[in-house]
């Protein structure tokens, strides 16, 4: 029996239930509660030391990485059918598995500097939000949550992350253009690997990053919502009442975030 180490609106976890939906594969729930440090717990920390999730176990074996967990999942239960055949199809695929580290950094940086900051303020105080940065097994990243909290928009991680997710766009829309999923005509890999991270972009109100220049991510995300693995992965785990106060916390990000969008656009054509 699988074993799967996640949380509820984690985007990781999300990508990997929308994976087992779509695969049909059933697996034991280990729900983590990281806003309560469930994360950084000893026993937990023994199955991921980068104290993150979703982690999956499988037997004796313990898989770590979202893209890795994917694949690992399409390969061994799945019989490697949401991996192209092609070699080109298939490096084109692990290309995007292996983007997903910077683009899961760039949802981080603007979830964390938006809608997610204002909360972390209120409820903590600046030695409780120094003592937060220095649970993280990897400094830099616990530094990176605390400039994210302190300086929110002004932070230099979020000009990264904007290159990154113009980059993101570009070549969705690109691959878009040769049918209704990344690189053909049926889902594979590459579209499990990002609708989490893309809806996430969605539900913080900022989907002007792609309505007017990339007009193809919109229907493909709409696609995925239709879809019983988006429920099942990523839907049924909203807590109730969240969705309205993120949407309408990153909203009022959204006209900074507008004029930067737009600066680097005309930068980069």
């Amino acid at each position: 029996m699988l074993t799967l180490y996640h949380a509820p609106t984690s985007v990781c976890s999300q990508k990997v239930r929308v994976g087992l939906a779509l695969m049909g594969l059933r697996y034991e729930s280990r729900m983590l509660n990281l806003q309560a440090g469930d994360q950084f717990e000893p026993d937990y920390l023994k199955l991921n030391p980068d104290a993150v999730v979703p982690t999956l176990v499988d037997g004796d074996l313990v898989v770590v990485e979202s893209s890795l967990i994917l694949a690992y999942l399409d390969r061994e239960h799945f019989g490697a059918q949401l991996m192209p055949s092609e070699p080109a199809g298939r490096v084109r695929a692990e290309h995007w598995l292996l983007r997903c580290l910077a683009i899961h950094a760039a949802i981080n940086t603007l979830s964390f500097s938006t809608a997610m900051r204002k909360k972390l303020l209120a409820e903590k105080t600046p030695d409780e939000i120094d003592a937060l940065a220095a649970k993280f097994p990897d400094p830099i990243m616990g530094q990176k949550r605390k400039d994210l909290i302190l300086n929110g928009l002004a932070s230099a991680y979020v000009g990264q992350a904007l290159v990154h997710l113009r980059r993101l766009f570009v070549d969705m829309q690109a691959e878009l253009e040769e049918g209704p999923w990344l690189g053909g005509n049926r889902v594979g890999i590459a579209d499990v690997a990002l609708v989490a991270y893309v809806d996430r972009l969605d539900r913080l109100g900022f989907g002007g990053f792609w309505e007017e220049e990339f007009a193809r991510v919109g229907p493909w995300l709409d696609t995925w919502k239709a879809l019983p693995a988006y429920a099942s992965g990523i839907a049924d785990h909203v807590p109730p009442g969240t969705a309205e106060t993120m949407r309408s916390g990153g909203a009022a990000h959204w006209p900074e975030l507008a004029r930067r969008w737009k600066a680097l656009a005309d930068e980069t054509q």
